[in-house]
């Protein structure tokens, strides 16, 4: 992308090519293919419709993953996040469940309610209506798991009524069984806990999926009320167990030098996420002048100095980037998975390829090693 920045083009002026916005595929092939090498565990991929505006380019993960599996070894592929309200819950569960048979279980599953109503409003769903929302999304995640775990089944809800009332074959249907299903059951699945409601984090636990929490100031709070929660449900475990803890890096020579090159990408974010309520921190006043380049750089708004001292963002060289690591890990002992952003909104391609290299080289191993003798 160019024009980028509080100085750029405004997003509701961009529109991107047929073409470019096709390129998704080729980059997405080019990053699994990198990562397949440098032993990467998986790659995280966003669901999104709509997006003329080349923020978000798949719209169906499973068909991503399984094109790209083939063309890699041992690389898994998770979604972060199935936008579950855009989906008939059936068909969903169809198409994960061929794609995990298909790829031999390289295929993860993550969940999200969706947070741009272009996108779920428009398929069918609710989300203006936060309640309705809700209600719908657990419904439907209620019905891929019965789908998934039971050999036949029924569901009889406030959105669902499965099966259909029909006479097939003489009788009138009672259950149904999803074809094929999921050879490694139960699968596991992730979503990620965004205001730590009770009722969110309570359906988790219930229902056995794993949180995935942004890092950064919060990180500790929402991680002790998880972790409050698995002991209200009977389970007493270390702070950060069954997460995944999601950040940001860049990778430069200095600190200086990758803060210099981060910030028009994150004022890019800013730009794109504020008016969509993915920055609650912002008053209205600073998600309006996010539209007004005269007006944005004396807003107040956030830069990616606050998010390198918030621990959001870790930004410098490879040694760097180490040591920030150790210490979430320490923070947080029991930490399942850290999943390392290196596809902020607008980074160019060339510069994610850049820090997984850089990453996957200098960093990863040394974890790697440390797992390996402790094994």
């Amino acid at each position: 992308m160019e024009d980028l920045g509080f100085q750029g083009l405004r997003v509701d002026d961009r529109v991107e090519s047929d073409d470019h916005l096709n390129t998704v595929i080729d980059e997405s092939r080019s990053i699994a293919e990198l990562m397949d090498r440098l032993n990467f565990d998986t790659l995280w991929l966003a669901e999104h419709h709509f997006q003329r505006e080349g923020y978000g380019g798949i719209p169906n993960i499973p068909m991503l993953s399984l094109y790209l599996a083939p063309a890699t070894k041992s690389l898994k592929f998770g979604a972060f996040f199935n936008t579950i309200p855009a989906w008939h819950p059936l068909r969903l569960a169809e198409d994960f469940a061929t794609v995990d048979i298909m790829t031999g279980g390289r295929v993860r599953f993550g969940i999200g309610r969706g947070y741009i109503n272009r996108e779920v409003e428009t398929l069918g769903s609710p989300l203006d209506d936060d309640e309705e929302n809700r209600e719908k999304f657990e419904e439907q995640v209620e019905i891929i798991f019965k789908a998934w775990n039971e050999q036949s089944f029924s569901h009889h809800g406030k959105y669902y009524n499965l099966p259909a009332k029909v006479i097939y074959r003489e009788q009138e249907l009672e259950e149904i069984t999803l074809v094929p299903r999921p050879v490694n059951r139960p699968v596991e699945c992730w979503q990620p806990i965004f205001s730590a409601s009770p009722r969110g984090i309570d359906f988790m636990v219930k229902h056995g999926i794993k949180g995935v929490v942004p890092s950064g100031g919060r990180a500790r709070k929402i991680a002790e009320t998880w972790r409050e929660s698995l002991l209200r449900a009977g389970r007493d475990t270390q702070l950060g167990e069954e997460l995944a803890l999601v950040l940001q890096i860049h990778i430069a020579d200095t600190q200086e030098k990758a803060i210099r090159e981060a910030t028009v990408w994150f004022e890019e974010q800013l730009k794109v996420l504020s008016p969509l309520g993915r920055m609650p921190q912002l008053s209205r006043e600073q998600i309006l002048a996010t539209y007004n380049p005269e007006t944005a750089p004396s807003a107040g708004l956030p830069t990616v100095h606050d998010l390198v001292r918030d621990r959001a963002w870790i930004c410098g060289p490879p040694e760097h980037v180490y040591d920030k690591l150790c210490e979430i890990q320490e923070e947080f002992p029991g930490l399942e998975r850290v999943c390392i952003g290196a596809g902020a909104l607008a980074i160019p391609p060339s510069a994610i390829r850049k820090d997984i290299e850089w990453f996957g080289k200098e960093v990863l191993p040394k974890f790697q090693a440390t797992t390996n003798a402790a094994a």
